[in-house]
């Protein structure tokens, strides 16, 4: 079994990300209160009226796009077909637009303009492919234009899910779990956080803040429930579905999957990564590194060094916008 610093970091070292991580999310490190007041209950209850409403907030997002799932499935199969997943590649143009884009990217310089399916699937191989399907399968679906906290709030997410599914990617190596499940996991974890900013925007009054510690805390529960309600909709992996449940659980680490244990540092290490990037934190402070192991301190290092676009599978060209369901 190999050893997760999920066992070391204590839980006050991850209280205190996540609420530095949430202040900085709504901008409320001046929020007056630590306990919610009027505005943020109301929101609240009104979350609480959606994750047990009858469809348990599943119709807030869309059916995944058919040909994905068939590509997932194409891409765990062990005998990789390229010319088979050029086929089913080429009957959606967005796929078809996201393949092209990335394969003629800096990051694999190819000397001539690849314009053919077939010849970038060559160049990107089985692992970038993995993780670029994902990527475009899995990018939250929302309306930017349908408020403010959506507007604001909804990129920053989106950036801290590519994040953490890069961090699980490298996490997931020699772990015996499969580094395109941790993948997933990371980037799906925030759908339902995501989608219950649309609450937000339709209920808060505009007058009270939104952001105390306490209205994050159980805002994070509720986003939670909600992914898992999603994912069980478009069929996630079990392995994902498991993972991204038990982070619902307390001061229960030791109890954890393997998979589960990947996607719970992966979401920390990828909120130091954003906090220090933009001034919250203190990179260089042996405090932050406390209890990381040495695997998990050269992830948080691969973080630092990349840029949004440095890695594969997450090379969105910006959320995709559509009409409220």
């Amino acid at each position: 079994m190999p050893h997760f610093a999920a066992d070391d970091v204590s839980s006050m070292q991850r209280n205190q990300i996540d609420f530095i991580f949430s202040s900085w999310l709504f901008e409320a490190e001046n929020h007056p209160d630590v306990f919610t007041n009027k505005n943020e209950d109301t929101i609240l209850a009104a979350l609480d009226e959606v994750v047990n409403s009858a469809d348990s907030g599943a119709h807030m997002v869309h059916r995944m796009p058919g040909v994905i799932p068939q590509l997932l499935q194409s891409l765990r199969n062990p005998h990789f077909d390229g010319t088979e997943l050029a086929r089913k590649i080429s009957h959606d143009v967005v796929m078809v637009a996201e393949v092209l884009h990335l394969a003629n990217s800096v990051a694999y310089s190819p000397g001539t303009p690849i314009e053919s399916i077939d010849h970038a699937i060559l160049v990107l191989g089985e692992n970038g492919l993995r993780q670029l399907i994902s990527g475009v399968a899995f990018r939250p679906i929302i309306n930017l234009n349908s408020g403010g906290f959506t507007k604001k709030l909804a990129p920053r997410l989106w950036t801290q899910s590519e994040r953490c599914a890069f961090a699980c990617h490298l996490l997931a190596e020699d772990s015996g779990v499969d580094p395109l499940d941790a993948f997933l996991a990371g980037l799906v974890q925030n759908v339902g956080l995501t989608v219950s900013l649309r609450v937000i925007d339709k209920i808060s009054d505009g007058k009270q803040p939104v952001g105390s510690p306490t209205f994050c805390n159980a805002l994070a529960d509720y986003g939670r429930t909600l992914t898992g309600n999603i994912g069980r909709e478009w069929h996630f992996p079990e392995t994902v579905m498991t993972a991204i449940g038990e982070q619902q659980v307390e001061n229960m680490l030791a109890k954890l999957s393997s998979a589960g244990k990947i996607l719970w540092m992966g979401d920390y290490l990828s909120k130091l990564d954003i906090l220090a990037r933009h001034n919250r934190l203190d990179a260089d402070d042996p405090k932050v590194l406390e209890g990381l192991s040495e695997k998990e301190i050269a992830c948080l290092s691969r973080l630092a060094s990349s840029e949004e676009r440095d890695w594969v599978g997450a090379t969105p060209s910006g959320l995709r916008t559509q009409s409220q369901p």
